[in-house]
Parts: C-alpha cells; structure tokens; sequence
C-alpha cells in the first residue's frame, strides 16, 4: 500500500533553497521559468521535524569519524588517541578517509555508532602498526589511517565484522525511510522507503532583487554612507508537493516492526505538513503553513499530479492564485481518473483552508485519518 500526498503551499517573499550562485532555484517546466525547492531540501526540513517536534528515533549523517571517538573519550580513553585508533580501525573495515573525516559521509543509527565504539574498543590494542618504518615511528600518530582499504599491519577485527552485522540490519527509523547511500561498502545500502518530488510553482515565476543597507552606529554623522551595502535574490510561490511512502518496503527495512513502521508513516505525514526549510527565516519569516493537503491511502500505482500545472496558472485581477492551483489540481486528478479507470484509486481525505475546496477537517482528524488506514493495513 502506497500512502500518497498533494500539497498546495503558498510562500510569501523567501529564498527557502538556493544554488550555488546564492540565487533560489528554479526549473523550466511547461514552457516556463518555475521556482523550485529540491526534493533534498524538504527532505532534510522533514528529517529534522520528524526527530525535534516528533520524537522519532534519527540516525547521524557525518564524516567526523561517526562520533565514534567521542564515545571512546566519555569511556577514559585519550581522545587524539581515540580519533587516530578510530580512522585506522575504519581504513581496515575498507573505508577511505580524508584527513580527519571519512571520504564519504556515514549514515548510522545512534546505536550503530556506539556498536562501532565498542568494536574499536575490543580492537584498542590490535590497532597499533606492526613494524613501523623509523620515518612513521618519528611522525607518531599522524602518518597512520590514510588512504583506503586494508592498512598494512592493522587489524580490526572486531570492527570488521561490526561493519559486516550493519548489512543485515537498519538500526533508525529515517534510515528506513529515506534510504542509505554509502559509496565505498555497497552492501550498507538500504532502498528508500518513501519518494519526495522536487516543489514546483504552479506558476511562472521571476526572481526579484532585495537591495540593503546597514547602518554603522558609531559612524559620524557628518561620514557619508552606510556601513556596508549589499543584495540577496528572493521569490515568492505557490508550490506544489508531492510524495509517497511505500508501506511493504518500509515495514521491510524495519526487518517487520509494524509499530515502528506505523509510527515512522504518521510522522512522515506530519512533517510532510508541518516542516519549513529553514534558509533565510531570519529576513523573510515564510512561516506558511499549506493551503491545501490530500492524502491518498490505498492505492497500488503512485500518480503525481504535477501536470496540473504544465500549463502556468495565471490568475486574473481578484483572483485567487492559491484557490486556482487546487482547482487545477483536483480538475486533474478527476480527468486522470477517468481516463485511465482509477475509479477506486485508493481513498482520499484532505485538510483546506480554500473556501471554494472545502476539506475533510483538521490536520489532526488527517493524521487520525491516516492511523486508521495504517490499522487497516499494516
């Protein structure tokens, strides 16, 4: 059972994601520049809510060594000691690293991490380099843990074979949603559970300049000029988001904890409402909730809808944008249903603040919605 969402999310003046030239994405989509928020962005704003606002169990994303020496220090071990242990325990697991980080970011669960540090413990004596030439001997610790692969002269296997136990198990709840990519040890990978498309606006859109200034208080009065000058692009749009959770495959990356997998959907759904990118809040302040949500649950194919919106909304003086998006949304939804006989295409509930498209309740009543079906199914 796939258990789908259709958000309309109208944002004031923002920049919520950006490029590398600090300008806010866009795409060109039906014939017309889109702004654009990247599916990662909305990911990780997810990500967050579901582990701050919702409690759900999250793993650590980072290429600082997993925190691994960390733990060894809290346990009395000397913490450069712990750091240079840790990366040679990991180059004899197969990982690369780079300086002081791993060459590739690692994505564990807390209690994947402290399994890590007690492997490293049990290996503690074993990961001292036999045969040290004189060179490396006079370098101390620093000439150790480079490169990738087996390191001559180091043994782990305690490590080893706690990296190996990670391939038969997803240790956190985003873990199974979102999946896990670790370039350098294939067998860690875990498919992502859930899709969630890139925001698009449903209407063409042009990024506009906010020239500022900033005033130096102690700046004498008779000094010309402002204390610095500067320029951040912004837009504002109606979006649409769209995602999915698949609910066998995240019940199967929770090795069939139907609990788990029921509470990890709920909070998707909630963050799916709730979570904001957080870039540039502090200037523009685009707390907006959507104006619109439908939840499909049910169904067997996922159906996006973001062909609604190939040809752009473009509203009239005294028209509603927000209120022509859902329009356009659900007259396309309803041709797709007959077109391709989805009569019964799952069921569907949905929140609105639309006076034109009235919804089915509150947030609440949705998610209670939801909890219903995931009874049902799971």
């Amino acid at each position: 059972m796939n258990i789908e969402l259709h958000l309309i999310q109208n944002f004031a003046p923002s920049c919520l994601n950006r490029d590398d030239t600090n300008t806010p994405k866009t795409c060109y989509f039906g014939g017309v520049t889109r702004a654009r928020i990247s599916s990662q962005c909305f990911k990780r704003a997810m990500r967050l809510h579901m582990r701050d606002a919702l409690g759900l169990p999250t793993g650590v994303r980072t290429r600082y060594l997993a925190g691994v020496p960390e733990l060894l220090a809290a346990r009395g071990y000397d913490l450069d000691e712990a750091r240079q242990r840790t990366k040679d325990a990991l180059v004899a697991a197969g990982f690369g690293m780079d300086g002081e980080r791993t060459s590739v970011g690692l994505y564990l669960a807390h209690d994947e991490i402290a399994t890590l540090a007690e492997a490293v413990a049990a290996d503690w004596d074993s990961l001292q380099p036999a045969d040290e030439p004189p060179a490396e001997k006079e370098a101390g610790v620093k000439g150790r843990g480079k490169g990738k692969g087996k390191s001559s002269g180091i043994a782990a296997p305690e490590v080893e074979a706690a990296v190996k136990a990670l391939t038969n198990r997803v240790g956190s709840a985003d873990i199974a949603l979102y999946g896990r990519m670790i370039a350098e040890n294939t067998n860690l990978n875990v498919d992502a559970a859930c899709q969630v498309a890139q925001a698009i606006s449903t209407h063409e859109v042009e990024t506009e300049m906010d020239f500022f200034t900033a005033v130096d208080d102690l700046q004498p009065e008779e000094e010309p000029g402002a204390g610095m000058m500067g320029h951040q692009e912004f837009s504002s749009a109606c979006f649409y988001r769209y995602a999915l959770v698949q609910t066998g495959q995240l019940l199967a990356n929770l090795e069939g904890n139907t609990e788990l997998t029921r509470q990890t959907i709920l909070a998707f759904v909630r963050a799916a409402i709730e979570a904001i990118p957080s870039a540039r809040q502090n200037s523009h302040a685009a707390q907006n909730r959507p104006s619109f949500v439908q939840v499909v649950a049910g169904a067997d194919l996922p159906v996006s809808l973001a062909n609604a919106f190939e040809r752009p909304i473009r509203p009239r003086p005294g028209e509603s944008l927000v209120a022509l998006s859902v329009e356009s949304l659900l007259r396309h939804q309803q041709d797709l249903m007959s077109t391709y006989q989805l009569v019964g295409h799952g069921e569907r509930r949905s929140l609105s603040v639309i006076a034109e498209h009235p919804g089915d309740g509150s947030d609440r009543e949705l998610v209670d919605w939801v909890a219903g079906k995931l009874q049902e199914a799971v």
